[in-house]
């Protein structure tokens, strides 16, 4: 899909002449929050049906309130539109708040954000950078339901003006992008542009950086393009400070299943320790991050005297500490021979004793 560019406070609506650049606010779009309260900004919400029948709620919310830093407005459907199309709101807001997308335990903040709600109640959303802009409606040419008629046809298709010099510039819509001509017949422009760093994730202690998020009912899954940088800063276990970073190429916010996955190429590093995965199921609030790899690709943790290979390893965020379950290899120091591979409990439970753990006291892997 295009992004698109967009205007102001409250809602903005294709209107035929002779006053199509009034901004008359319609009856709400649905599930959207009046755009009179300007204390609170504008928004807009998705409520989507999970596989279990339980609701869940997405909002989009616009910070600020000023014209001069960002506009909100809702695209509804005309009566020469088809049955079943959506409501396509824009959001832009270049101040510090940005626009906030609010998805599970994640909070979202980016300059640009365009909605197409269904009317019941879910849709389409995808956040990035960009701007958004109301059109000066004369220079606007009035879309019919075709966007392929000629020139000459649209020329005699204009509402007489007086004679000017230089003709009006007239905005160009792509045969192939309907959102496009839909807005612009609301007379309203959104530009998007994915730059890297632009879309910041906030999920309790960790801050993520991604280029772009895409949101569809199709699959109830938010995905944010990378490539993802993030940070969480912690407190070891021992009170002494301390900080884990990592990167992936994308994220997936699974709307239904209420998970985010860090997925491809995930690395975290933290101090001496650094863990690799294909996917890496992140969850700030529990303070657990599980790395998932498979039989031709395992998970990995590594320090300065340990090597570790699992099928899932579970780590804790706040200690850094892991454990290795399923299938296990390793090589590491701890009393033995450098370079020996050491056979280590493939449940967290096993009390089996074994030559670095004479007791049979359960040990996660890493000495921790």
């Amino acid at each position: 899909m295009r992004w698109l560019t967009l205007p102001l406070l409250g809602f903005a609506l294709a209107q035929t002449p002779p006053q199509p650049a009034q901004l008359q606010p319609p009856s709400p779009a649905p599930d959207s929050t009046p755009a009179g309260d300007a204390s609170a900004g504008s928004s807009v919400s998705l409520t989507r049906t999970a596989k279990d029948g339980s609701k869940r709620l997405i909002t989009v919310l616009r910070t600020g309130t000023s014209d001069a830093s960002g506009i909100f407005t809702a695209c509804q459907p005309l009566e020469d539109d088809p049955p079943g199309t959506p409501t396509i709101s824009v959001f832009s807001e270049t101040g510090a708040g940005g626009i906030r997308v609010t998805i599970d335990k994640n909070v979202i903040v980016a300059p640009l954000a365009v909605v197409s709600q269904k009317e019941g109640g879910d849709g389409h959303i995808e956040v990035s950078a960009g701007t958004a802009r109301y059109l000066d409606a004369a220079a606007v040419t009035p879309v019919a339901a075709s966007v392929t008629a000629s020139p000459a046809a649209a020329a005699t298709s204009t509402p007489a003006t007086p004679a000017l010099s230089t003709p009006a510039p007239v905005t160009q819509i792509p045969a192939n992008s309907p959102t496009t001509d839909r807005l612009t017949r609301c007379e309203v422009e959104a530009k998007a542009s994915t730059v890297q760093g632009s879309v910041n994730v906030t999920q309790g202690k960790t801050r993520l950086k991604g280029s772009k998020l895409v949101y569809d009912d199709s699959d109830g899954i938010a995905r944010i393009d990378g490539p993802i940088t993030f940070a969480r800063d912690s407190t070891a276990r021992d009170n002494a400070a301390s900080s884990l970073t990592g990167s992936s190429a994308s994220i997936e916010v699974n709307v239904d299943d209420q998970t985010t996955t860090l997925v491809g190429g995930v690395t975290l590093k933290n101090g001496a320790r650094t863990s690799s995965a294909e996917r890496v199921e992140y969850d700030d609030a529990a303070n657990v991050a599980i790395l998932r790899g498979s039989a031709g690709s395992p998970a990995k943790t590594v320090t300065a005297d340990q090597t570790l290979t699992a099928s899932v390893i579970r780590y804790n965020l706040d200690t850094g500490s892991v454990v290795a379950i399923g299938p296990v290899a390793g090589e590491f120091q701890d009393g033995e021979t450098p370079g020996t591979a050491l056979p280590l409990p493939a449940n967290p439970g096993d009390t089996t004793p074994t030559p670095g753990n004479p007791g049979g006291r359960p040990r996660p892997p890493g000495g921790s």
